[in-house]
């Protein structure tokens, strides 16, 4: 058996999360999550560039429980590589409760698709951030885009900000809905009514097949987890760029705790915070609920829409 280290610096998920002070709406959806391993079943790539601690299927569907949310979207890992088996074990341990969203090679059959789509998959993910994969080619990624759009699937992307310019092409010719992890990662120093978080919205704004996920404010931040005047207030220079997503394009919104939170460098946060932190983005019932369940079921569980 593997034995793996974790990665110098390495900071383990929350081991207490509070309880939410935000009442999350019936049916509320974590629509971006992930499990690592655990490694002793289910290795991690020989080609990943971190190691991370373990995060169960059961520790999830445990914060799940506690947080108040009654589905989850688990994304793959990029620590799995295409080894998709982490991500669908636990989908077929959820009774329902969970979907997954896939790594695929160009090389993955038709049988292997079909496999995925019965365990939950619902769309593949393409990671374009090079400090966590080796690119893909973007005609290798065209092509699976277009054999996924049979299934009735989605392409998630993940990319930052200043590398939006080069991807544009790519993304607007995408033959299935586009859904964005974490706002493109804006640099929010800049301002949100500036040009660069402009063009990511004009991304949205003239391509109505492109969703945005406005989780992560802890990646994004830099003023950090501080509470505001001793409230559960935290992370307020990211909620300017979020509420502008949420309230320009509240039907093609989702959001998520990225529990485990992988590759956090300075702190690991309160996942009930984080939870804490959507009343701020979405102020409204009618906002958090198109955030939370509407729009979630829609794309991932349209037979229950």
């Amino acid at each position: 058996m593997s034995i793996f280290h974790k990665s110098p610096g390495w900071l383990d998920w929350h081991p207490w999360p509070e309880k939410p002070r935000l009442a999350l709406p019936p049916g509320a959806v974590d629509a971006h999550c992930h499990v690592f391993g655990p490694a002793a079943e289910f290795p991690f790539a020989v080609e990943r560039k971190y190691t991370p601690c373990d995060a169960s299927k059961q520790q999830l569907f445990a914060l799940r429980d506690h947080l108040g949310f009654s589905r989850n979207v688990i994304v793959q890992a990029t620590c799995h590589g295409a080894d998709n088996r982490a991500m669908v074990d636990a989908c077929k341990a959820s009774a329902g409760k969970a979907r997954g969203v896939a790594t695929v090679r160009r090389n993955v059959s038709d049988r292997e698709l079909k496999e995925l789509h019965l365990a939950g998959v619902r769309g593949v993910r393409f990671n374009f951030v090079k400090r966590l994969v080796d690119v893909t080619p973007q005609d290798e990624l065209q092509e699976i885009a277009e054999r996924i759009a049979e299934l009735g699937w989605h392409v998630v992307v993940y990319f930052e900000a200043e590398d939006l310019p080069d991807l544009w092409h790519f993304f607007t010719r995408l033959p299935t809905p586009v859904v964005v992890d974490h706002m493109g990662r804006p640099d929010v120093s800049k301002p949100a009514h500036g040009p660069e978080f402009g063009l990511f919205l004009q991304l949205m704004q003239e391509h109505d097949n492109v969703w945005c996920k406005v989780s992560c404010p802890e990646r994004l931040s830099l003023t950090g987890p501080q509470a505001l005047h001793g409230e559960r207030q935290a992370y307020q220079d990211v909620v300017p760029f979020a509420r502008r997503v949420v309230e320009a394009f509240p039907t093609r919104v989702l959001w998520g705790t990225d529990w485990p939170h992988p590759n956090l460098k300075d702190h690991m946060p309160d996942d009930g915070l984080l939870v804490d932190f959507i009343s701020q983005i979405a102020p409204t019932q009618a906002l958090q609920q198109l955030l939370l369940v509407d729009n979630p079921i829609r794309l991932y569980w349209p037979e229950d829409a």
